[in-house]
C-alpha cells in the first residue's frame, strides 16, 4: 500500500504500512492506469483502502466473502486474499476453502486477463 517496505516489527513481521503514504499517491497512480481490470487486495489494510464499508469485521470473513466481492460493480474488480507470509501457514491449514475454492478462481482470472492481451 504504501509502495515501501516500513521495516519488521520485534517477531520479524512486517510493520503496517505508513499512514502517509497510500493517501499521498495511491489514488493517483490507480487513475493513471485505467486499463486495470482486476485487483488483488491482499491483507488487511489494502483491503480496507479498496473496499471500505464492502469488507468485512475480519480479514478471513473479507476473504471468504471473495465472491460476493468480486462481482461487486467495481472498477477495476478486486479480489480479497491473505498476507503472503511464512506465518499464515496455520491460516491456510484452518481455511482449506482457499486452496480448493478461491485459487482455481484466480488463476483463471489471471489466465483470461494475460490471454486477451
Amino acid at each position: 500500500m504504501g509502495f515501501c517496505f516500513p521495516g519488521l516489527d520485534a517477531k520479524g513481521g512486517d510493520l503496517p504500512p505508513r499512514r502517509e503514504c497510500a493517501p499521498a499517491w495511491r489514488a493517483q497512480l490507480m487513475e493513471a492506469m485505467p486499463q486495470i481490470e482486476l485487483v488483488l487486495v491482499i491483507g488487511q489494510y489494502a483491503q480496507a483502502w479498496h473496499l471500505g464499508g464492502e469488507r468485512s469485521r475480519t480479514l478471513t470473513e473479507t476473504v471468504r466473502d471473495w465472491r460476493r466481492l468480486l462481482a461487486l460493480d467495481l472498477e477495476p474488480r478486486v479480489l480479497p486474499l491473505p498476507h503472503p507470509s511464512w506465518r499464515n501457514t496455520g491460516w491456510l491449514k484452518r481455511n482449506l476453502w482457499f486452496e480448493r475454492d478461491l485459487l482455481p478462481v484466480l488463476r483463471e482470472e489471471i489466465h483470461r486477463l494475460l490471454s486477451d492481451k
